[in-house]
C-alpha cells in the first residue's frame, strides 16, 4: 500500500557567541520577543546554508558555522519538523544590525544575565546559551551530512 510523503518544515537556529556574549534578535514577528537567528530553510538550501544565511538577514552579522549542539525531528500533524540549532562565531567585526527591517527590530550581543531580562520568544533560548556556554557537548558539522557526499567504503584489511 502506497504511503503519502510526511510534509517536512526544516528550520536553523544559530547561536552565534563572542567572548561570553550570544547574538540575540529581536523579531518584528511572534510577539516582538528576543531569539536566536532562526527561519526555514529555503528550497535547495542545506541546513548550514540557512543558518548562515537566517543570521546575515536576521542579526547583520556574518558568521563562521562551528558546530552543532542538536537535531530535533518532531511529527507534527500529517507532517514533520526538523530543526538543527548550531554554534558559531562571528567572520569579522560587523557589529549587530540596530536598523529595523523586514526580518527584526534588532540584534545585539548579551551576557547570560542580560538574557534573563529580556522577553524571550521561548524558555529555550537561555537553555540552549547556558548549555553551550557552560561547557555542553557541541559536535563537529560533519555529523550532518549532504545527500550522500563523502560516504566512502572502509578501508579493508590487506588493502
Amino acid at each position: 500500500m502506497a504511503r503519502d510523503p510526511l510534509e517536512l518544515h526544516a528550520f536553523a537556529l544559530v547561536l552565534v557567541r563572542r567572548d561570553q556574549r550570544v547574538l540575540v534578535v529581536r523579531e518584528t514577528r511572534h510577539g516582538g520577543g528576543w531569539y536566536l537567528p532562526a527561519g526555514r530553510v529555503e528550497p535547495g538550501e542545506s541546513l548550514m546554508d540557512a543558518a548562515v544565511r537566517e543570521t546575515l538577514e536576521e542579526a547583520g552579522v556574518p558568521i563562521t558555522l562551528e558546530g552543532v549542539v542538536r537535531v530535533e525531528y518532531a511529527p507534527v500533524g500529517r507532517g514533520v519538523r526538523v530543526r538543527a540549532i548550531f554554534t558559531a562565531r562571528p567572520s569579522d567585526d560587523t557589529p549587530p544590525k540596530s536598523v529595523p527591517d523586514e526580518h527584526t527590530e534588532e540584534a545585539r550581543f548579551v551576557t547570560l544575565e542580560e538574557l534573563a531580562t529580556l522577553p524571550l520568544r521561548g524558555g529555550e533560548v537561555e537553555s540552549i546559551a547556558r548549555f553551550v556556554l557552560g561547557g555542553g557537548t557541541v559536535h563537529s558539522l560533519g555529523v550532518l551530512g549532504h545527500g550522500s557526499e563523502g560516504w566512502r567504503d572502509p578501508p579493508r584489511p590487506g588493502r
